[in-house]
């Protein structure tokens, strides 16, 4: 009788879990295009909000990020008994103000709940490293002006978009995952090794 477990075996195991764990997530985001209800949960940005139904049911939502321009790091549990904390989203607000202008406005919510699903679906140790947030007018006119592929309406500038990478997860990983989810707009990027996540149309890039 061997020792040890058949690591073939827990192999497979582990597999057939996140298979069924995104199957799920796959199930609840194909409820929230519902024509009429998607839109309702895109467009609202305020803690008064319902939260979207994820999996963990009633327990706390958390986030941990880390900053790759301001090098300051946050964590916060954003959501728990049933409703999003005030005090989290206004600490996300400052977090992922415009670095550039320090102008800042309400981020989404459901942004963050995309987030947590990612975290939740790669199995991720490490904080979301953001290398943007919230994008003042200024500065998208800016950056449309230097480097290519900059949308003059983006959702950067609604504050429902954010561009992250994991450093013990595979970009495209992370794409194939964001992208399986089906809650918004995914572009990948890979020179610059970094996700594009939103809660605008779905679509990808």
């Amino acid at each position: 009788m061997s020792c040890c477990p058949d690591t073939s075996d827990e192999l497979a195991w582990a597999n057939l879990s996140r298979r069924r764990f995104l199957t799920g997530l796959a199930a609840a985001s194909a409820s929230l295009l519902v024509p009429g209800v998607w839109n309702g949960l895109a467009h609202a940005s305020t803690p008064t909000q319902p939260a979207i139904d994820l999996p963990g049911g009633d327990l706390p939502r958390e986030l941990t990020f880390h900053h790759t321009h301001t090098e300051e790091e946050l964590h916060i549990v954003y959501w728990r008994t049933g409703s999003y904390v005030p005090e989290a989203l206004d600490a996300v607000n400052r977090f992922l103000r415009d670095f550039r202008t320090g102008d800042q406005v309400s981020i989404d919510p459901h942004l963050l709940d995309v987030l947590h699903t990612l975290a939740l679906a790669t199995g991720t140790q490490s904080p979301f490293h953001v290398i943007s947030g919230y994008r003042s007018p200024q500065t998208n006119a800016s950056l449309r002006k230097r480097r290519r592929g900059v949308a003059r309406n983006s959702q950067h500038l609604r504050g429902r978009a954010i561009d992250v990478r994991l450093e013990d997860v595979d970009t495209t990983t992370l794409r194939d995952t964001a992208i399986a989810l089906g809650r918004g707009g995914v572009g990948y990027y890979k020179k610059s090794r970094f996700v594009h996540v939103d809660t605008g149309p779905v679509r990808t890039w």
